[in-house]
C-alpha cells in the first residue's frame, strides 16, 4: 500500500507541473483522444532515436495506454538516448509500465535482454499484472561498460518500493545484472520482503554485485524457513565472505535434516576456510556425498596447510565424479602443485576448459587461483598452443584475475588469427584496463 501511494503521489505531482499538462506544445492536437495519443506513440518507433524526445512527453500522459505505448516504444527504439525517458517513467505508478522500463533499461546496457527479460511474459488483467521469472539468472555485463547513476537508482526505487511483487523482483534482478552497487541499501530492504522471489532476486543481485559489505546485513536469511531463499542466503554468505556468521552456518550444518541445505552449508564454509573448520573439511573429504566431498576439498585448498596434500593426492586419484575432481585438482594447485604434466591437477582444470558442460566451474577454479601471480606465471606459457576455448577461456581468467602483468599477454591474443578468439579477448583486456586502478 505504501509503494503505491509513493508512487501515486510523485506521478500525480509529474503531471500537474509537467509541461505537457500546461504547455499548448504538445504531442497531439487532441488532448481528449487518448487513442490517437497512444498510436501516435507506436508510430515514433519509425523514427528511431529522433522519436525519443516526443515519447519522453508521452511517458507522462494522463492516460495510461499512452503511457504505456510510450514505455513500449522507447523500449524497442533502444540505446543510450533512451535512458532519461525511461528513467522518468520509471516514477509511473503503473505495474506493467515499471516492468518494463525496467527490462528497458537493462537492454540499453545488454542489448538482446529484451527477448530474455519477463516483460514478454506479462499478462494484465485490469489493474493486475502476472509475469514469468525464468530460473536462469546468470546475466550481467561487462565490467567495462557504464551505467548510469540516475538508472541504478530509479532501478533502487523500485526494488524497494514497486507498485507489485513482479516489479520488485523484476528491478532487483536488473540490478544484479547491471552491477548496481549505489543501490545495495535499496536490496538489503527487499531483502526483507515477504515476498520469495523478491528476495531470491535480491540475494542473487548481491552475489553478482560481489560487495563484501553486504554480506553480514544478508545474514538474517541464514535460518529462513523456506529453502530455496536459505539455500541461496547460504551461498551469498560464503560469496561475499562473510566470517563473522561462520557460527550460524555451523549452527545450520549441525541441526539441518535437508541434504541440500548441509550441501550448500559445507560449501560456503569452504568459501569462508577459517581454521576451527579444518578437521570439518578433512571429515568431509571421505563423505559419501560427492557434493561434500568437493566442499571438503575445497576447504582445505583455501587454507593451504602442506599436511593435507598427500590425502587430496589420493582423493584426486581415486575420484571418478568429475565435478568433485575438479574440486580436488583446485585444491592441489592451491596448495602449490603447479606441474603442467599430463595428467596433473593443473592441467586438468586447463582441459575441463574444452568441456561445455563443465567449463564454468572450471573457469571459476582458475580465476580464483590466478589472483596468485605465480599461477599466473604458469598459465602464460601455455597460451600460444592453447586450444581455441582455452585461450578464450583463459582469456576471461586474466580478465577477472590479472593484473598488470597480463596485459601483453591480452594484447597478443587480441591479434589471434582466430576471429572468435581475437573479439573475444578484446573484451576480456577491456576489462581488465577497467578494473586496474
Amino acid at each position: 500500500m505504501k509503494s503505491n501511494l509513493f508512487f501515486a503521489l510523485t506521478f500525480t505531482s509529474l503531471l500537474t507541473f509537467s509541461p505537457l499538462a500546461r504547455s499548448q506544445d504538445q504531442p497531439a492536437s487532441n488532448q481528449s483522444d487518448a487513442k490517437q495519443r497512444a498510436r501516435a506513440a507506436r508510430d515514433l518507433v519509425k523514427q528511431g532515436q529522433d522519436g525519443v524526445p516526443t515519447l519522453q512527453r508521452y511517458v507522462t500522459d494522463t492516460d495510461l495506454g499512452v503511457r504505456l505505448e510510450a514505455v513500449k516504444a522507447l523500449d524497442d527504439i533502444g540505446g543510450p538516448k533512451t535512458v532519461d525517458a525511461l528513467v522518468l517513467a520509471a516514477r509511473d505508478p503503473d505495474p506493467e509500465i515499471q516492468i518494463r522500463v525496467t527490462d528497458g533499461l537493462v537492454n540499453v546496457y545488454l542489448p538482446g535482454y529484451l527477448k530474455t527479460g519477463i516483460s514478454g511474459t506479462l499478462q494484465r488483467v485490469g489493474n493486475s499484472v502476472k509475469a514469468k521469472f525464468t530460473d536462469t539468472n546468470d546475466q550481467v555485463i561487462d565490467a567495462y561498460v557504464e551505467v548510469r547513476p540516475e538508472a541504478i537508482t530509479a532501478l533502487g526505487h523500485l526494488a524497494a518500493a514497486g507498485a507489485s511483487v513482479e516489479s520488485r523482483a523484476n528491478a532487483c534482478r536488473a540490478l544484479g545484472i547491471l552491477r548496481g552497487g549505489a543501490a545495495i541499501p535499496d536490496l538489503v530492504e527487499a531483502l526483507h520482503s515477504k515476498d520469495n522471489q523478491t528476495m531470491y532476486e535480491a540475494l542473487i543481485a548481491l552475489q553478482k554485485i560481489r560487495d563484501v559489505s553486504a554480506g553480514p546485513r544478508a545474514a538474517f536469511l541464514l535460518h529462513d524457513l523456506e529453502e530455496k531463499i536459505q539455500l541461496t542466503a547460504i551461498e551469498t554468505t560464503g560469496l561475499l565472505g562473510n566470517r563473522e556468521a561462520e557460527p550460524d552456518l555451523r549452527d545450520v550444518l549441525d541441526h539441518t535434516h535437508s541434504a541440500k541445505v548441509r550441501r550448500a552449508a559445507t560449501a560456503s564454509l569452504a568459501m569462508l576456510a577459517v581454521a576451527p573448520d579444518h578437521a570439518l573439511f578433512q571429515k568431509s573429504l571421505t563423505d559419501n556425498d560427492d557434493a561434500i566431498r568437493a566442499a571438503g576439498a575445497e576447504g582445505l585448498g583455501r587454507l593451504k596447510d602442506p599436511t593435507d596434500r598427500a590425502a587430496l593426492d589420493k582423493a584426486f586419484t581415486n575420484e571418478h565424479k568429475l565435478n568433485t575432481r575438479l574440486s580436488m585438482a583446485f585444491a592441489l594447485v592451491s596448495l602449490g602443485n603447479l606441474d603442467m604434466g599430463e595428467f596433473s591437477p593443473f592441467r586438468y582444470l586447463i582441459n575441463t576448459l574444452n568441456l561445455r558442460s563443465y567449463r564454468g566451474v572450471a573457469l571459476s577454479f582458475l580465476t580464483e587461483l590466478a589472483r596468485d601471480m605465480t599461477v599466473r606465471q604458469a598459465l602464460y606459457p601455455l597460451l600460444p598452443r592453447a586450444t581455441k576455448d582455452e585461450k578464450i577461456q583463459l582469456g576471461i581468467v586474466l580478465s577477472r584475475s590479472g593484473e598488470k602483468d597480463s596485459l601483453p599477454y591480452l594484447e597478443t591474443l587480441q591479434m589471434d588469427p582466430d576471429p572468435e578468439v581475437a573479439q573475444e579477448s578484446i573484451r576480456s583486456l577491456r576489462a581488465l584496463r577497467a578494473r586496474l586502478p
